[in-house]
């Protein structure tokens, strides 16, 4: 890569970065590409070289979030416990690295629900169904005697709601301290 691609790369990072950090915030409606520009250090025509309007680069981070919600399913395990132990431990040293992945957790329930969002980012935003996916999961984890009784699509939200949440208190609070793995197993195991 020339100097040349690579400075442009760095800007294109820092863009994502700033306005990521700006749409949790402040929220879609009311980040303006202004804002974006002037926290990235640019001139918003500049910016406009990378994105042609706020709806785009927006879009681009719902993406890339979606993108990131594949992660589960590459996860490599043989038993559903494995599964989910190996995910939160992925996903623990994933956020210590790079704090903005608890940034995505909120942007991508922002735009989930929708307040100002535009509909096409909205739906591009409800493909994710991280419970279904782990509801099914969940469900053969029972037959085999891994976890605790009771409605497979309840246990898997009650999971999902708890990462969800740390992933919230960790965009708001960097150096909170993670909980265990074992802590979010339990929900699923029903051992403590």
């Amino acid at each position: 890569m020339g100097k040349r691609e690579e400075q442009k790369e760095q800007r294109y990072q820092l863009i994502i970065t700033k306005a990521l950090e700006l749409f949790v915030t402040k929220g879609y409606r009311e980040t303006k590409i202004s804002d974006i520009a002037q926290a990235a250090h640019m001139s918003t025509g500049l910016l406009f070289h990378y994105f042609e309007s706020k709806e785009k680069l927006y879009e681009a981070l719902v993406r890339m979030g979606l993108e990131g919600t594949k992660t589960p399913a590459r996860i490599e395990a043989h038993t559903p416990p494995e599964y989910f132990s190996n995910f939160l431990d992925t996903l623990f040293a994933y956020v210590k690295e790079q704090p903005w992945v608890g940034w995505m957790f909120v942007l991508m329930a922002q735009a989930w629900r929708g307040y100002g969002t535009p509909e096409h980012i909205r739906e591009l935003a409800r493909q994710v169904d991280q419970v279904e996916q782990s509801a099914r999961i969940i469900a053969k984890g029972q037959e085999e005697g891994y976890f605790r009784e009771g409605d497979p699509y309840a246990l898997s939200n009650t999971f999902w709601c708890s990462v969800q949440g740390i992933m919230e208190r960790l965009a708001a609070i960097p150096d909170m301290p993670l909980p265990k793995t074992e802590w979010l197993l339990s929900i699923l195991t029903g051992k403590t």
